[in-house]
This record gives structure tokens, sequence and C-alpha cells, in this order.
């Protein structure tokens, strides 16, 4: 499936000559979302990998997707001072 249909562009957000990806498209579509995680898996599926780290926060959503999917556990990664 050819995900880049699947992601809304979004022109000069949050500001002029930026552009902004925006996968809310890509994960309310069901197909499309497994999709997505079969695809940022696979390279990973026969082993190796202890641990998942998703950089907020679209990271956390498709990073614990993935780790989900390899049986292995998720970190999301904060800037500095979010957490306590």
């Amino acid at each position: 499936m050819d995900l880049s249909s699947k992601i809304r562009n979004v022109p000069d957000f949050p500001k002029k000559g930026i552009g902004f990806k925006d996968i809310t498209t890509l994960l309310k579509d069901r197909a499309a979302f497994r999709d997505a995680v079969t695809q940022l898996s696979a390279p990973y599926a026969t082993g190796g990998v202890d641990i998942v780290v998703g950089i907020e926060s679209r990271g956390f959503i498709l990073g614990a997707a993935v780790a989900h999917e390899l049986g292995v556990g998720f970190v999301p990664l904060r800037k500095p001072g979010k957490l306590p």
C-alpha cells in the first residue's frame, strides 16, 4: 500500500514555508495504520530488538504499535522537563 497517499499535507503550518504532515488521516484508516505498523516492524521481525523508543508525540503512537507487533517494550522519549 502506498502510505504516502494516506498522509495529509498541510502547507504553511505552523507558519509560512513549513509543510506539516498530518498522520491522523493514516491513523483513522485501519488498513493503512495496520500496513504502516507492518512495514515499520518488518525489518526487525527476525529479532535483535529489545525495546522500541518513540519520540513525542507521533512517535508514541507508531512506536508503541511497532513495539506491540514485535513483542518488546516501549519507551516514550520526551523533551527535558516534561515529566517529574
